[in-house]
């Protein structure tokens, strides 16, 4: 299937640099020169990945993601000079689902761009359908559903909107009601590869889950923290 990756960044040569990578790999790119730009793309194309710079003048590429996130659940993989730990979690909070620190490596940048648009595919995003854990592919707890074969949530009767992210870890969750995973644990469930210190990105994920399908999520009914030892979905009746 032709993916259509946008790549958003102000350096002409950044722009050259990925395109030429991601053509080789038979990806269709599409290019922007600011978060301005970027919006109105994924606004107006079949996007199905985006490679954003943070630092950009105008908007820079955490408010572009802002914005998209209001109408897109499309992956965005941020791509920054900072390799600070509090900036990964800042682009994890704007909506992002992935973070590449500048000078990338060509072969991990491309491989995280096929990871995402694995998850992406699993979620019926790109035509990609997964198979189903559970004989209906339907779980419930409470007022809480999943169904895993339109990919909806629903939270008290509310339609819930997910990141393929977001969507993958609740899904792993609910599969396997009162059952503690590790951060490790859902990270190399989730994102197929081996986890190395991320503890602070799952706790960033559960946090955006919580204030999607929870009343109250400083008091969660559903997605518990088990301190020292990781999560869990409550079964409830």
């Amino acid at each position: 299937m032709d993916h259509r990756i946008m790549i958003c960044d102000d350096d002409s040569d950044i722009l050259n640099a990925l395109e030429i990578y991601l053509k080789q790999e038979k990806y269709t790119v599409i290019r922007a020169i600011n978060g301005r730009e970027a919006i109105k793309i994924v606004q107006q194309e079949n996007i199905h990945l985006i490679l954003l710079d943070i630092m950009m003048p105008d908007l820079d590429g955490l408010q572009a993601a802002v914005k998209i996130r209001e109408f897109s659940n499309v992956p965005i993989i941020f791509l920054t000079a900072k390799s600070e730990d509090t900036d990964r979690i800042l682009g994890l909070n704007m909506g992002g689902d992935d973070y590449v620190t500048k000078p990338f490596n060509p072969v991990e940048l491309l491989a995280r761009v096929r990871a995402a648009l694995r998850r992406y595919a699993s979620l019926g995003g790109i035509g990609g359908i997964v198979q189903n854990t559970a004989e209906t592919g339907v779980y419930t707890t409470g007022g809480l559903l999943l169904d895993d074969n339109k990919k909806l949530v629903q939270a008290e009767g509310e339609t819930v909107k997910l990141t393929s992210l977001e969507y993958n870890i609740l899904h792993l969750l609910m599969a396997s009601p009162d059952r503690v995973f590790t951060s490790d644990q859902i990270y190399e469930a989730v994102w197929n590869e081996p986890a190395f210190n991320v503890s602070k990105t799952i706790s960033v994920h559960i946090r955006h889950i919580r204030e999607k399908i929870e009343i109250n999520p400083k008091e969660p009914r559903y997605l518990k923290v088990i301190y020292g030892l990781g999560y869990k979905v409550v079964k409830l009746p």
